[in-house]
């Protein structure tokens, strides 16, 4: 059971880690809206988009801003308020909290402070479209953003060229394309898997190789994140690599 003032109104909260819908509000376990329910605060990415799912649920628990613009000032007032006895849910826009978001800073300010952190599981997009890719799963590396400097990004991809593991990335809908030159470019023409409106009406899966995806996408269409699942360097391209280097 959740104290909105801690146990028995006495000595330091909790940080509830919860996981939120991706698209579809039925994407939530019923632990995170009793928890949602029961916290005294829930601090999230967006008030505005929390404030939806909350009334969709008839949630009434009051909701405060914490992102990348407030984290600073945020993270401080957030942890006094835990320390003084209050539970809070920390939940990201969609999915789960800390995974390329910026609850990840308020996870290692509230273990530096020992704090406790309770995870609250549900839906990720990572695994989520890993699920349907049809590409190995069990082992797998979650690259998120990458840098949306040209030169930098490609860096990036350049350390993951020998990466035989299946890849996870996220990214905008503004960088899209030059991402996928990028991945074309420097890991070859590998078979990905493109996500985008997961779990909504218009959920969309494209698979094929680098090329043919880029060949399909039209401007227009490109809206929302994405999430791009990449094949791991197999056999015959890792003996190309060898005699390309």
């Amino acid at each position: 059971m959740v104290s909105k003032r801690g146990k028995n109104g006495l000595g330091q909260g909790k940080i509830y880690v919860v996981s939120t819908p991706i698209g579809n509000l039925e994407d939530i376990t019923l632990r995170a809206l009793r928890v949602l329910k029961e916290v005294g605060l829930i601090a999230a990415e967006s008030r505005e988009h929390t404030m939806k799912l909350c009334k969709h649920y008839n949630i009434g628990t009051p909701i405060t801003s914490y992102n990348s613009h407030n984290q600073h000032f945020k993270g401080r007032v957030l942890l006094k308020r835990v320390k003084s006895g209050l539970d809070i849910a920390l939940v990201s826009d969609a999915g789960t909290p800390g995974l390329s978001d910026p609850g990840s800073r308020l996870i290692r300010e509230a273990i530096n402070a020992n704090i406790t952190l309770v995870p609250v599981p549900g839906v990720s997009a990572s695994l989520t479209a890993l699920s349907v890719s049809g590409l190995p799963s069990d082992r797998f590396i979650f690259v998120g953003f990458f840098s949306n400097k040209k030169g930098r990004r490609r860096k990036e991809l350049e350390g993951l060229k020998f990466e035989r593991r299946t890849m996870i990335f996220f990214e905008s809908p503004h960088r899209l394309i030059k991402m996928l030159i990028d991945i074309y470019e420097i890991l070859g023409d590998r078979y990905i898997v493109l996500a985008k409106e997961m779990t909504k009406v218009f959920e969309e899966l494209e698979r094929g190789l680098v090329s043919r995806v880029l060949s399909s996408l039209k401007d227009d269409k490109i809206k929302g994140e994405y999430t791009i699942i990449v094949e791991g360097l197999n056999e015959r391209d890792r003996r190309l690599c060898v005699i390309d280097n």
